[in-house]
């Protein structure tokens, strides 16, 4: 394996090539004149050129060494920008795409308030909802998603950030004038009606008891599940064109079941957390925290 440079050694040629002296690079770096005589012949031998060389009582540049000169300034000013903490965030400057992977409803519930006010704050930066057919954490990890939001769950990896966002609970919902809605909703009315299950991927529906099943159950009862759909925005289309009845969060949903039916459950299912969730390489990165801040207002309001 090759032996890597010493690139401290930079630092020193662009010192010695702006100043012309060997003394006054060593005051410059704080080192001694002997030391800095010690960089010289390291940067002698490393570039294979003298590069400063004896002209009456002072040091002239070689051309390999002005030519350097032109190249090595810009190299250290970039190296000491990288180290150097972030500047201040310019909101009005700012010119950037973020990605949001996001399930259905939340575009439509929070989508505008956040377009508005990033369109005011930063007109520059550019949102890209991307849809969410599962809860693995790999898009995050690997850089294709900016922020996410959901329910935490088994699949995500231990280093992903979550902040919740607020708390949702499931309603019923159905069409305008259906049966449900006169009268009292009681547990084996609600159990008798048809219904819309949603499950995101064709094992679900077998393998997973939804909480509304799981409250069912110990009453004796069960849902007639006529439709199983992968997302709630389809088990809405369907119960506001039919008799079957969908079981859908509430606040993610909240524009998506305008002019339906919404009633609250007959039966106690527990609430969700919806959380934003994002990769921890983006915790310090101003333009994040900014747009996070942002999620968690408008989900908040």
């Amino acid at each position: 394996m090759a032996t890597l440079p010493d690139l401290n050694l930079l630092i020193t040629l662009d010192v010695l090539l702006s100043e012309g002296s060997v003394a006054k690079a060593a005051r410059r770096l704080r080192l001694s004149p002997s030391a800095m005589s010690r960089a010289l012949g390291r940067l002698r031998e490393v570039t294979g050129d003298p590069l400063l060389v004896r002209a009456g009582r002072g040091l002239v540049p070689t051309p390999r060494a002005l030519e350097l000169r032109e190249r090595v300034a810009p190299l250290v000013r970039e190296a000491e920008a990288v180290l150097r903490p972030a500047e201040g965030l310019d909101l009005a400057r700012l010119t950037r795409t973020f990605t949001l992977r996001t399930r259905e409803g939340f575009v439509e519930s929070f989508g505008v308030a956040l377009v508005t006010r990033l369109a005011r704050e930063a007109p520059g930066v550019r949102l890209r909802f991307a849809p969410k057919p599962d809860k693995g954490s790999t898009p995050l990890r690997d850089g294709a998603v900016d922020l996410e939001t959901g329910v935490v769950g088994d699949s995500m990896g231990p280093e992903i950030r979550a902040q919740a966002l607020f708390r949702d609970r499931f309603v019923g919902v159905a069409r305008a004038g259906h049966p449900l809605s006169q009268g009292a909703i009681t547990p084996a009315r609600f159990a008798a009606a048809r219904h819309i299950a949603v499950a995101r991927r064709e094992h679900d529906a077998d393998r997973r008891q939804a909480p509304v099943d799981a409250a069912l159950e110990p009453l004796g009862l069960t849902r007639d599940v006529a439709v199983i759909v992968g997302d709630f925005s389809a088990a809405l289309t369907l119960a506001r064109a039919t008799d079957l009845v969908a079981t859908v969060p509430e606040r993610h949903t909240l524009t998506l079941r305008e002019g339906l039916f919404t009633f609250a459950l007959p039966v106690e299912v527990p609430e969700i957390t919806v959380s934003l969730l994002w990769h921890p390489r983006l915790d310090a990165d101003p333009a994040h925290r900014w747009l996070r801040a942002c999620v968690r207002q408008i989900c908040a309001a």
